[in-house]
């Protein structure tokens, strides 16, 4: 599935980050290497292209990092954020001075390949249960500073969104349900405190953790490392009442059993946190 019309992060939030990105590469002196062998009037043209099939994502923190670095680098996109690439497919096209053109090249790369190769590990989750009514999300292990870019990420390669942060929503796990007395004692002192626009999740590990968490009333059960056959009987408890989340040790070779099983969420980690770098590469080409 490849997703258009996605909602853009801010300019501004993107820009900020590129700077900062731009800056930690330049050091005190800037690009020493294209000062030394580059002529200042000296142009070039490169490419950016996927050196492997994948999802492409970060489009515009690359064409910020060439702008940010000199108004003069001329950026063509060739693709757009959600498309599926195959290896060689070219992405976007850069012209201008040749020595700021290079300067930028490693930051624009850094973004494209990061956010790209979670945008990838998302859909080959996606794909796996696009015939099911589950959806994949992602979830609060992400790398510190890049939550929202990571997440905007997971959307492009067909997942959705679980919490931005602790304050998003009520989600009760073990450790919370061990001190609060229990399932029960935790959902209903988080219906005390919540308002009305926060929802409640609360996590389980047995079928009768989930019959007394039904009992309190959230708006979510989290079904945390259950085998399909128990995910199975979970659906049929609930009867459709709450939405069921699965989580723990999703993978590959097991996502397409647990949607099969009939929950309407499926929470990985590995997606954010695990998800290899797709490898795009710029190149300059000569005539």
């Amino acid at each position: 599935m490849t997703w258009k019309n996605l909602p853009q992060l801010p300019q501004l939030m993107i820009d900020d980050a590129v700077k900062a990105a731009l800056f930690e590469d330049w050091g005190r002196a800037g690009d020493v290497t294209s000062q030394a062998t580059l002529p200042p009037g000296a142009r070039a043209t490169a490419v950016i292209a996927a050196r492997k099939p994948g999802v492409l994502a970060g489009l515009g923190f690359a064409q910020s990092a060439f702008r940010q670095t000199d108004a003069a680098l001329r950026f063509e996109p060739v693709r757009e954020d959600g498309d599926r690439l195959a290896a060689k497919d070219v992405v976007a096209r850069i012209e201008g001075p040749a020595r700021a053109l290079l300067s930028a090249e490693r930051v624009a790369l850094n973004y494209l390949g990061h956010l790209s190769g979670i945008a990838t590990a998302t859909s080959r989750f996606a794909d796996l249960i696009a015939h099911t009514k589950a959806d994949i999300v992602c979830t609060r292990k992400t790398t510190p500073g890049l939550r929202a870019f990571e997440k905007y990420a997971v959307r492009c390669g067909g997942g959705a969104n679980h919490r931005f942060g602790l304050d998003d929503a009520i989600l009760i796990k073990d450790n919370h349900i061990a001190v609060a007395g229990g399932v029960a004692r935790a959902v209903e002192a988080a219906k005390a405190f919540a308002g009305h626009l926060v929802k409640i999740e609360v996590e389980v590990d047995t079928l009768e953790q989930l019959h007394e968490a039904l009992a309190a009333g959230p708006d979510v059960v989290m079904l945390d490392n259950m085998p399909p056959e128990i995910l199975r009987k979970a659906v049929d408890i609930t009867g459709g009442k709450v939405l069921l989340e699965a989580s723990g040790g999703i993978e590959l070779d097991t996502v397409k059993a647990v949607a099969e099983a009939g929950v309407d969420l499926i929470s990985s980690g590995w997606i954010t946190h695990s998800a290899p770098v797709l490898d795009l590469g710029l190149d300059i080409e000569i005539s």
